[in-house]
């Protein structure tokens, strides 16, 4: 069984079945045991055409052009194999399709794990076709598996958040300004940014999420949106996770110079289409494509280093998140599409992290 969106409407779901193939030489057959639903893969579904994600997971002819598969992030196992070296029972880490079960063709093994080689994948972003042996995972941990779906993925987000703005020296300004405060991914990157010297986090939210977030004590200041005019006319860095153009205009025009750059995260309020005519003083907003600073950084240091870091700060991480993170489980199909459909309505207690999987999962 698989989940697919509408690419014209992404509140529109559909449940499929089809026939399992049989495996042609050199593909293996993984079944999905259980992934994370965050506000992450709504940005998968709004960003779909513009960032390739529906291109990872298309759907067969007639429908590729209407229907996608929105990534997940989880758990599978091997469950046939024709490869070597990948037997039966082998449990990965990885990038999936909202799927029970996914035909993979692996490349580039080594002690650590895998690549997808499948040709269709061959000119998508390497991070996103890397799979991990769970057993040489550094980041895993058997009772840790559903805070590791929930949040690695954004984590490595908010990682190359807090060190693409590291390695443009904070471009000059003090106080980073976080949309979006309680989302997940919003959370991480103010944790790492805090724990840098002399640095200011400021962190803008609903007054539904007020009292949550002021709970967190990763934000020097939180404001709501409504408050924007009261924040201090200082050097600032900007990034915007809700994707909300009305709070980027009042940002940009509250600020004008002092205003030094304008990174756009993710779209938490996928909705907000309000137009906004004309420019907008200060630095043009621009897109952090995580996979080219996670590139940089693993030529900078290389790929063992970088993979050091990352769980450096993510085992940090871990432990702080036991004070707020509450896990609940989701089961079947109708629940996990019930699921996204409150993620996509802003429905979820920011708290709550839900992992997923399909009954016979």
């Amino acid at each position: 069984m698989n989940i697919e969106v509408s690419k014209k409407n992404i509140k529109e779901t559909r449940t499929r079945n089809e026939d399992v193939p049989s495996l042609s030489p050199g593909q293996i057959r993984v079944a999905i045991e259980s992934f994370g639903l965050t506000s992450n893969n709504i940005t998968y579904a709004v960003m779909g055409d513009l960032m390739n994600y529906w291109q990872f997971f298309p759907v067969p002819e007639p429908d590729t052009a209407l229907w996608g598969q929105v990534p997940i992030w989880g758990f599978a196992h091997v469950s046939e194999s024709t490869v070597e070296e990948l037997e039966v029972g082998t449990k990965i880490f990885g990038y999936f399709p909202m799927a029970e079960s996914f035909v993979m063709t692996p490349g580039r093994l080594d002690e650590t794990g895998f690549s997808d080689a499948a040709l269709h994948r061959s000119k998508l972003p390497t991070v996103y076709n890397r799979y991990a042996y769970t057993t040489k995972d550094p980041l895993y941990s058997e009772a840790g598996e559903g805070t590791l779906m929930l949040l690695r993925p954004l984590f490595i987000t908010s990682f190359v958040v807090d060190d693409f703005i590291v390695d443009n020296n904070f471009f000059g300004a003090r106080t980073m300004l976080i949309s979006s405060a309680s989302a997940k991914t919003a959370i991480a990157a103010a944790f790492l940014l805090a724990e840098r010297d002399d640095i200011k986090v400021v962190g803008l939210t609903s007054e539904g999420n007020l009292d949550f977030v002021n709970g967190l004590s990763c934000y020097d200041e939180v404001l709501t949106y409504d408050h924007i005019e009261e924040l201090k006319g200082e050097d600032v860095v900007y990034i915007d996770v809700a994707g909300r153009r009305d709070v980027t205009h009042k940002i940009h025009h509250h600020y004008g110079d002092h205003l030094k750059y304008s990174m756009i995260v993710g779209d938490t309020h996928w909705d907000n289409e309000e137009f906004l005519p004309g420019s907008i003083p200060g630095p043009r907003p621009t897109l952090l494509f995580a996979p080219v600073q996670i590139a940089k950084r693993r030529t900078d240091w290389g790929r063992d280093a970088f993979e050091e870091k990352v769980a450096d700060a993510w085992h940090r991480f871990l432990g702080w998140t036991n004070a707020w993170l509450k896990v609940e489980s989701v089961a079947g199909a109708d629940e996990i599409t019930a699921t996204y459909g409150d993620l996509l309505d802003g429905r979820i207690d920011p708290s709550v992290g839900h992992v997923c999987r399909f009954l016979d999962a």
